[in-house]
């Protein structure tokens, strides 16, 4: 199988899963490397990541249901240490990893209103006739800036450098309106002196 008949595979896979979420009244966007490739930062990945909002039983829920056909799926709950509110993987042949990041959990500190707000100003296509958006450039370096990291902070200086006309302020106010305006200003401020 080719790359690109995987990546056509993955991408239809990923869709899916997307429908049927909305089906449960979930609605998602694209997150991770594929987010970033759309901006101008393509890197090797082996999964589709698409971020929710959602309680993690609605998402248990739909990995027992797709469990039943042709995919393989399986929720991994999350713990009151955990920032996000649990992941679903979901596999089928031919196709890479497609997970489900979840930004609610009940237990513990989330990216609520930034996942939300991510998932809604999601407006940027993956692949024709997908249905699938990604999350705007603001948006994503703030869910990285979330993530934290050396990893998630060399991702945003990368996405920086790609996007030289970026709307610098926009990106401050998302960062700032969702408390990450001091993470924000650190790596501007490490960028400019290296």
């Amino acid at each position: 199988m080719t790359s690109r008949s995987r990546a056509e595979r993955t991408l239809k896979l990923a869709s899916a899963v997307a429908r049927a979420l909305a089906d449960e009244r979930v609605p998602t966007a694209v997150i991770g490397s594929a987010a970033a490739a759309v901006h101008g930062y393509p890197r090797s990945t082996e999964d589709l990541d698409l971020a929710s909002f959602a309680e993690p039983s609605v998402l248990a829920r739909l990995a027992r249901k797709l469990a039943q056909g042709r995919q393989r799926a399986e929720f991994i709950f999350p713990d009151s240490e955990d920032p996000l509110g649990g992941v679903m993987n979901v596999e089928e042949r031919g196709a890479d990893l497609v997970q489900v990041v979840n930004f609610f959990n009940p237990l513990g500190r989330g990216a609520g209103t930034l996942a939300v707000e991510a998932i809604e100003q999601a407006d940027v296509e993956i692949g024709t006739g997908s249905g699938l958006r990604a999350v705007r450039l603001p948006h994503l370096v703030a869910l990285k800036l979330f993530g934290g990291g050396p990893d998630n902070e060399r991702d945003v200086r990368e996405l920086l450098a790609r996007n030289p006309d970026a709307d610098l302020a926009e990106i401050r106010s998302v960062c700032r309106r969702h408390g990450l305006g001091a993470a924000l200003g650190r790596l501007l401020a490490s960028r400019e002196r290296g």
